[in-house]
């Protein structure tokens, strides 16, 4: 079931745990929606990744200069993009799955953009009119895999290697604000990457031009824009949060698989 979160918000965008969920009946992506008389608290309820993408999700790597050098790589002269399966994705809450393949697994926090309609060949000045909203991204990756395998798609794609939430927010609209949106991952409450959107080096309408100029654009596709300096692995029992300036916090922990 869908709903509308409604209430008071902290700076990060997240609501306190007796805001009320208004429910809506349909699927906003696709046949539309309307409300129905029914609330729940927030407290009650559980959520659930706020899109689950019937097409893909695409990431982008190395989209701020200081991730690249962490990492020893370029920056690169374009939109760097891999795919990440739709079965990837895990809601707010769900565990992250360490594979055995793996001995260094990691957290990569990142805003992510979902598409709103079907589109493709988009210029860069009607980007911002196929975006249905914004939520928040894990990039899980496995570094260890994505070294040996050169190209990313093991590394990235693991099952729950891709969670998504609290919730799409379709009233944010990073490119308004100079300073961007502030991005921040805390591991088991350590303050791990602190950044911001304005240090993205290809902004989000070049990223849905670019993306949209090799592949068609459905509704309810997600595009990972990126994550900032920071980086680092996880292990089995860890909690990794990811706070968004306007968009709340996503939480998961870290299970054997």
């Amino acid at each position: 079931m869908y709903g509308v979160v409604t209430g008071e918000v902290d700076e990060f965008g997240q609501p306190s745990e007796d805001t009320v969920i208004v429910a809506l009946a349909g699927d906003p992506l696709y046949v539309g929606v309307k409300v129905v008389d029914q609330q729940f608290k927030l407290a009650d309820v559980r959520l659930l990744a706020p899109v689950l993408p019937r097409s893909k999700v695409i990431g982008i790597g190395r989209n701020y200069a200081a991730h690249a050098a962490e990492l020893g790589n370029d920056v690169p002269s374009e939109p760097l993009m891999f795919i990440k399966p739709n079965t990837s994705v895990v809601g707010p809450g769900d565990p992250i799955f360490y594979p055995a393949q793996s001995s260094d697994v990691q957290f990569e926090g990142e805003l992510a953009v979902v598409i709103g309609r079907i589109c493709r060949d988009v210029p860069v000045e009607q980007a911002t009119d196929v975006i249905h909203g914004y939520t928040i991204a894990n990039d899980v990756t496995a570094r260890d895999l994505q070294k040996s395998d050169v190209q990313f798609t093991r590394a990235k794609g693991f099952d729950s290697f891709c969670p998504l939430g609290p919730w799409i927010e379709t009233d944010l609209d990073p490119q308004h604000f100079a300073d961007g949106v502030r991005i921040q991952t805390h591991l088991n409450g350590d303050l791990k990457q602190d950044g911001s959107t304005s240090d993205l080096i290809f902004d989000i309408p070049t990223l849905i031009a670019h993306v949209s100029s090799v592949m068609t654009l459905l509704p309810g596709d997600v595009i990972l824009t990126g994550t900032p300096a920071g980086v680092g692995p996880m292990q089995v029992g860890d909690e990794v949060e990811i706070s968004i300036a306007g968009l709340g916090t996503l939480t998961n922990k870290v299970a054997a698989r």
